[in-house]
């Protein structure tokens, strides 16, 4: 925190010179200002390059700088600094790595024999066991929920079932009617003598009222807070955002996918109208990691051990057609596992690759294999909202959509209402649906869990939701997307030059 005061007083200053320093403090003073602030734009600058970030992102943050010096010394110094990532995440990850290997499991061990796998997707999921460190399993059963009506009154269900514990944690939660509805389950279950940890991301959630968590509280349920900070502005932290959505009941269940907990997500908002999104229910082998992920990430914020085998013994799924594994993904990830799966599943696709994002900010790698597969003639199709709910990622995602035609792929707008689903579909076998958008922030910043689905009957359900969802949809045609007026294309491209920070 102190170093955050320490960061806003010098900001405050370097503020007040800019404006006033030349009238108030003459030619002298307002030339000792430009000296200062073109070192410390230069210093910050080589300090950026020297950390071999991302090189988008590097030109990025040097272009603000060096264009909007004032405006960039203020952003770099509350979410462009890797210094707490390094400190605090580094620890996390080497302690998550350990609890993964552990405990045992029965995950899957591909040896090239078993036939229900093509030798494409036995080697993405030895790939995505090498680098998500998480087990592929043969145990797990997955449903789709296709959006909130399915999703809730099914979480609302199995939440009334527990006997042993609840542990839950959302990105977005909101005091609304679901999410009252959601909280006094909690309570009555803490009250029965259910242990239930309720955990929630500082920033996403920062609505939630003192008397909210305080009525939880009094009613026993544990409360922790990701990235919690004393006041928000002044937070390198800020940055860091837990977009995880999870739910374990009894170490048996669990829930995770695309929704929030809001009344927006049962379509109750006039903005917004329709929520189009999926989540899935889990059962299985996959419950454990999912368990494990929750488990970490409350000792993150509690500083609380929890591994017992109470919680880490779930109920193997019997005669599953596929496989499951579960893929947490984060600042504290150096190996980028989640993306690179991604980018694999791309370049290894034969027929087709369909996406569905409410945010689509890809790298230079996911850009690129895109626009490969589609020159290749593969069928590749990006499913986007028609309305924004953020105007600055919706216009930067805009900026990649002339390459991408331009190359064949085939991008729809969703005008039913707003989509918020994240998956991708590769040749109708191979899915990955969770919390990550296909944007740079979910594969680099945020904290982040996908589920990788290989030849389960949840694929089947996702490419029949997709290809329903292309049935509200307008096929967006590159002559007609290229006649914007000149304005409108030159804020895409502005939001583009902003990506790397979005």
């Amino acid at each position: 925190m102190r170093k955050g005061i320490q960061i806003f007083f010098i900001t405050a200053i370097l503020i007040v010179f800019y404006l006033f320093g030349f009238n108030y403090f003459g030619k002298f003073g307002g030339t000792l200002l430009s000296i200062f602030q073109t070192l410390t734009v230069i210093t910050i600058g080589l300090a950026i390059f020297m950390e071999n970030r991302n090189p988008s992102s590097t030109l990025a943050w040097i272009l603000v700088l060096a264009l909007l010096p004032v405006v960039g010394l203020i952003l770099y110094f509350l979410i462009g600094q890797n210094y707490f990532r390094r400190r605090k995440y580094d620890k996390k990850a080497l302690e998550d790595m350990e609890a993964y290997e552990r405990i045992d499991h029965n995950g899957l061990v591909i040896k090239g024999e078993d036939s229900r796998f093509t030798l494409e997707q036995q080697k993405l999921i030895r790939l995505s066991k090498k680098m998500a460190r998480t087990p592929v399993s043969l145990a797990s059963r997955t449903w789709v929920l296709t959006n909130g009506e399915e999703t809730f009154s099914s979480l609302l269900r199995e939440l009334k079932k527990a006997t042993h514990h609840i542990h839950m944690e959302y990105y977005i939660y909101r005091a609304d009617d679901i999410g009252r509805e959601i909280q006094q389950t909690l309570i009555e279950k803490a009250k029965e003598g259910v242990e239930v940890r309720f955990m929630y991301d500082a920033v996403g959630s920062i609505g939630l009222s003192k008397s909210f968590l305080k009525e939880m509280r009094d009613a026993g349920v544990q409360i922790g807070v990701f990235g919690a900070v004393r006041f928000l502005a002044l937070s390198s932290r800020v940055n860091y955002r837990n977009h995880r959505k999870i739910v374990v009941i009894d170490g048996k269940t669990a829930f995770m996918g695309g929704l929030n907990v809001g009344d927006e997500y049962l379509s109750r908002s006039k903005t917004y109208g329709f929520w189009r999104d999926t989540h899935m229910l889990v059962k299985g082998e996959a419950v454990r990691t999912l368990q494990i992920i929750f488990l970490q990430d409350w000792k993150y914020v509690t500083g609380q051990t929890i591994m017992g085998l109470e919680y880490l013994s779930p109920e193997l799924e019997q005669n599953c057609t596929g496989a499951v594994q579960i893929i947490p993904n984060g600042p504290d990830n150096e190996k980028r596992s989640l993306k690179n799966i991604i980018f694999s599943m791309i370049v290894s696709a034969e027929k087709s690759i369909w996406i569905a994002t409410p945010y689509f900010i890809p790298d230079d790698d996911i850009l690129t294999a895109l626009e490969i597969a589609a020159l290749a003639g593969l069928d590749v199709r990006v499913l986007f909202p028609a309305k924004p709910d953020k105007w600055l990622p919706f216009l930067a995602s805009h900026s990649y959509f002339p390459s991408l035609l331009e190359s064949g792929v085939k991008i729809y707008e969703y005008e039913k209402g707003f989509l918020h689903s994240k998956l991708l579909i590769a040749d109708g076998k191979v899915a990955t649906v969770g919390t990550a958008n296909m944007d740079m922030r979910s594969f680099h910043l945020n904290f982040e869990v996908n589920a990788l689905l290989v030849g389960t009957e949840s694929v089947d359900k996702i490419v029949a939701d997709f290809e329903r969802d292309l049935l509200s949809t307008h096929l967006i045609e590159l002559n007609s997307f290229m006649k914007k007026k000149i304005v409108v294309r030159f804020m895409e491209s502005a939001a583009r030059l902003m990506s790397p920070l979005l």
